[in-house]
């Protein structure tokens, strides 16, 4: 609203609201002006703040309650102070006039409706110009009857703001309400009223100031019954009886019982009895000074009288002076609150905005912020390669129970322990065991199970169908290449189910580690589609590595590694052993019957010789099988820890590990044009909205806390 034209001001009766009620210090002053510049700051939406409010059903008398704290003759008109939240403001200082209308727009306004309320300002010249004043707010609010929309709603969860600095003679906030109302055209309006007042109520700062009629049943009361629902102890309501000037005649007593607080609705902060000014007095517009005798009479003759009340109870002085106090006691109370509240909202909000990061509407801003954050991201995954757990980002190595992934070389490192593991005792395609149909034996997935006398059949069949040109006793070089190449027929699937353990366990340490470094998940979205199409040609190319290995392993077994002829000889000794163990049991057994006495004589060695040579059957085949099954576990056995390590190394180290660090960063992003980095990172209206209430919440926090004194 404009400010009308300058003219000479007009003055504003404010001595009306103190007559000299005797202020509070000047700490009283500082007390409420802190909170009311928090509020006005804007952070009453989102931080609890001491303050009075006034509630009560419709046509408890409220307005009257209200004009006889604040002074203020706010008009009865239908539809008038009743369709929002009315903050009044009262700060006395000498010296000093002004009286100011503004409306506080509500949180979840859009920018746009804030602007234009925020705008809403008055400077007012004479209290009659409150009518219109209210008029012009209801319509600015859009509250039905005042808006040109038929289907507007009946109240707003905006505030008028009446702010009063003169000689009012108290510091004072109080806010006013709607009035509750239980039946209505629309059903939404009782809603509407019954959640713009529990808004206020819930708040465990708000002083419930609940006024009801003398005439009514103060228990059932809906005001009464909203206040002990959200203050249960009761520790936050003071009760204020209206109208008792028109009670039936005799009641005096019922009333002046709940006045003393002996009712069963009890108030810990008690009641006080007030006569509100008849509609004639009104009409001719009483003063202060009168309203004081008037009420001053009422109670001090006829039945009142002779009641026992407490005479600071009783009277609109007395209240006026109470609320004072008490508003003072309860800020200094919660000041120390409010102001832990503020610090950890502001801390909340730096955080928010440490994830929303810096402006990103233009390229070159884009480019800045994703040379940051990529910058961030190839720092996390080299140190998460290397191993170097501590430093800077120490808390995204924080392991969590038995889930290693964020440190990826020890997981990989547990993987590939993991894969030799098996690839050592169970990846032969034929394995002999002792009873392969025993309970406790069971085969790995695409494994034969076979005794040892099985395991020499197949070698046998191989070796005949391998013969070629060797003589008996022999077998032809093939034989080995075809043993090795189906024990070894399983290494391929073993070999790719490791590597895709790994790449899962990549691709999920990648997934943390984005959400670690990029807190927008639009912008984390993006990066990860480009992680993963490089991710996606290394795994290709590693995959095409391990093809090559395989490939490599289908040719004839060549191997230099000493250790081959080592274990071919080893398991040569062994099996010579175990034959001579065997020949001499035999003999012992069957030509010393059972006693052996060798005396190292020429008779005893020759009669020994001729007992083992008896004893050697040559079976020509069966000694080349041997052979061959001695030749097959030598050459597997060095081939497949070989076969191991070049995994390892040529497939998971080379091809996965070694190039995560450059899948995304600050030289791969210095090369996207424009045209890429707006798509990778241009910030929703969303984020841009965000950041711009963050801000400015932000700027509001910081300020609160200065006007508290930090």
């Amino acid at each position: 609203m404009d400010t009308p034209p300058d003219k000479d001001w007009i003055a504003l009766d404010l001595d009306r609201v103190g007559d000299e009620l005797g202020l509070q210090t000047s700490r009283t002053s500082d007390r409420l002006n802190q909170i009311d510049r928090i509020r006005a700051n804007g952070v009453g939406d989102r931080i609890a703040l001491p303050q009075l409010a006034v509630c009560g059903d419709q046509s408890a008398g409220k307005s009257s309650v209200l004009e006889g704290v604040t002074g203020i003759p706010f008009p009865r008109q239908d539809g008038l102070c009743t369709r929002f939240a009315t903050e009044i403001i009262l700060r006395h200082e000498s010296g000093m006039q002004r009286a100011t209308a503004m409306i506080i727009p509500h949180v979840n306004r859009t920018e746009e409706e804030k602007a234009r309320l925020n705008a809403f300002r008055y400077e007012i010249h004479d209290f009659s110009e409150l009518p219109s004043i209210i008029e012009d707010a209801s319509a600015s609010m859009g509250i039905r009857g005042f808006s040109a929309d038929s289907n507007a709603p009946a109240f707003s969860a905006d505030i008028l703001r009446l702010e009063l600095v003169g000689n009012t003679g108290v510091h004072l906030t109080i806010v006013d309400l709607p009035g509750l109302i239980s039946v209505s055209e629309k059903e939404e309006d009782v809603k509407l009223v019954r959640d713009l007042v529990d808004s206020y109520l819930e708040n465990s700062r708000t002083i419930v100031l609940a006024v009801v009629p003398a005439s009514s049943d103060i228990d059932t009361q809906g005001i009464i019954q909203r206040a002990r629902h959200f203050d249960k102890a009761g520790c936050r309501t003071v009760g204020i009886i209206t109208k008792p000037d028109l009670i039936n005649e005799g009641t005096e007593a019922r009333v002046a019982r709940v006045a003393k607080n002996l009712d069963s609705t009890k108030l810990n902060l008690g009641f006080f009895l007030l006569k509100n000014p008849t509609p004639a007095q009104l009409e001719k517009g009483i003063t202060l000074p009168e309203r004081r005798k008037i009420e001053l009479d009422f109670f001090s003759t006829g039945p009142w009288k002779s009641q026992g009340i407490d005479p600071t109870r009783i009277g609109i002085d007395n209240l006026r002076v109470f609320l004072q106090e008490l508003l003072d006691s309860h800020i200094e109370q919660e000041l120390p609150k409010v102001r832990q509240d503020v610090r950890k909202l502001l801390h909340e909000i730096n955080e928010e905005l440490g994830e929303l990061g810096q402006e990103r509407s233009s390229p070159n801003q884009i480019r800045i912020f994703l040379t940051r954050i990529s910058s961030d991201f190839h720092n996390l995954i080299k140190a998460a390669v290397e191993g170097l757990y501590s430093g800077r980002d120490a808390a995204f190595f924080v392991v969590d129970g038995n889930d290693m992934s964020v440190r990826l070389r020890a997981a990989v490192h547990r993987e590939n322990e993991t894969f030799a593991s098996y690839m050592r005792n169970h990846s032969e395609k034929r394995k002999v065991v002792a009873n392969p149909d025993a309970d406790d034996i069971e085969a790995e997935e695409d494994q034969i199970l076979l005794t040892d006398a099985q395991m020499m059949s197949w070698i046998e069949q191989r070796y005949h169908e391998t013969r070629g040109r060797e003589l008996p006793g022999n077998h032809n070089y093939a034989l080995l290449a075809e043993l090795y190449h189906a024990q070894s027929d399983r290494w391929g699937s073993i070999a790719r189910r490791h590597l895709d353990t790994v790449v899962s366990k990549v691709s999920h340490f990648i997934r943390r580690a984005l959400k670690h470094v990029i807190k927008d998940s639009k912008v984390r979205e993006n990066v990860s589609k480009v992680i993963d199409a490089a991710l996606e040609i290394n795994i290709e190319r590693a995959h095409k590595e391990l093809e090559s290995l395989l490939e490599d392993e289908k040719r004839q077994p060549i191997t230099y590694n000493h250790y081959y002829t080592d274990n071919i000889q080893k398991a040569r000794q062994s099996r010579s052993r175990k034959q001579l163990g065997e020949s001499l049991d035999s003999a012992i057994e069957e030509d010393w019957n059972g006693r052996f006495h060798f005396q190292n004589s020429s008779d005893d060695v020759r009669r020994l010789v001729t007992s083992l040579q008896d004893r050697v059957v040559v079976n020509m085949t069966e000694q080349a099988c041997i052979e061959a099954r001695g030749d097959l576990a030598a050459y597997y056995k060095v081939a497949m820890k070989l076969f191991v390590d070049n995994i390892c190394r040529q497939v998971i180290e080379r091809h996965i590990i070694a190039k995560l660090p450059n899948i995304f960063d600050p030289v791969g992003v210095s090369a996207y044009d424009d045209e890429a980095l707006l798509h990778l990172a241009l910030e929703s209206p969303t984020t841009r909205h965000r950041r711009a209430e963050a801000r400015q919440l932000q700027e509001a926090l910081e300020k609160s806390l200065r006007d508290l004194g930090n």
